[in-house]
Parts: C-alpha cells; structure tokens; sequence
C-alpha cells in the first residue's frame, strides 16, 4: 500500500512539473537541447541552403508569432514577408508567448511539407486570429517547416 501511495505522489508531482510554462524568454535562455549561435545562417539564406527538400543545421531569425494556447509552434520573420513555421521536435519542449520580438538561433531541421486546410486553420486558431480571417482559408499549401530540436535566444 505504501508504495502503492508513493508511486501516485511520483506521478502527481511529475505531472504538475510537466505543466509549468517555460522560463521567460531572455537572453542566453535556451530550450529544448543546448544549443550554440555558431555556424547558424540568417533565415533568409535557408532556401539557398536547402538540399532538395530539406536542410539540418542552425538558422536565426527574428519571432514573429508564437501559438498563444502553449507555445506549441512559433514563426520567423523572412525579408519577403513570409513567415516560417518552427515546431519543436516530439513536442518536447515549448516556448513562452513573450518571445515575439525576440531573436533566436534554431537548431534543427527545415522540411518541405503540404499543410492542410484543417491545419492551417488550427495554426490560425492558436494564433488568436478571427472568426472571419479562418474562414478565408480555403485551400492546402506547400510550405517549408523548421523542425526544432534546441532553440536559443539572443
């Protein structure tokens, strides 16, 4: 019975701590793996850098946009006004919603992916747009995706 009890208090506590909101965003805070900004390229040279459809190393960027429910996706800002979509790998880590503005080095890998109706108004929803703006989206997209392992900010 005892320990029976201490495994339920284990699981309890174990959950809890999985559900605090990740450290604010700061300089030199990192999440997910610990990542370096060395040998990282600006956003904007990524389509240059990719090998067919896709591309693993470091990128950094400026946060444009963060999923506002969990910090479960964010977006770079691109020169061309385009955003890139970053989610973050096995979902195992997530960022503060006070990280727009921020700079940040990205470590992972940028893939080439259609992204459906359904998804893209999920994204939208996440992002607190309207009502009216996600029903405009009528159509699936092709678009490249950074898939996160570590993200540092600057």
């Amino acid at each position: 019975m005892r320990t029976l009890a201490t495994a339920l208090l284990a699981v309890a506590l174990s959950t809890g701590a999985m559900a605090q909101s990740p450290a604010p965003a700061a300089k030199g805070v990192t999440y997910g793996i610990g990542t370096t900004a060395e040998g990282a390229i600006p956003v904007n040279e990524l389509s240059t850098k990719m090998n067919g459809d896709s591309y693993t190393g470091k990128i950094t960027g400026k946060v444009a946009e963060v999923c506002q429910e969990k910090g479960c996706w964010m977006k770079i800002e691109r020169e061309n006004g385009e955003q890139l979509m970053v989610k973050f790998k096995d979902y195992g880590f997530f960022m503060p919603t006070d990280i727009v503005g921020k700079e940040v080095v990205l470590d992972g890998e940028a893939v080439v992916k259609e992204v459906s109706v359904k998804q893209q108004k999920h994204y939208a929803k996440d992002a607190g747009k309207s009502k009216e703006e996600i029903e405009k989206i009528k159509a699936s997209k092709k678009e490249t995706q950074f898939i996160a392992k570590g993200v540092l900010v600057l």
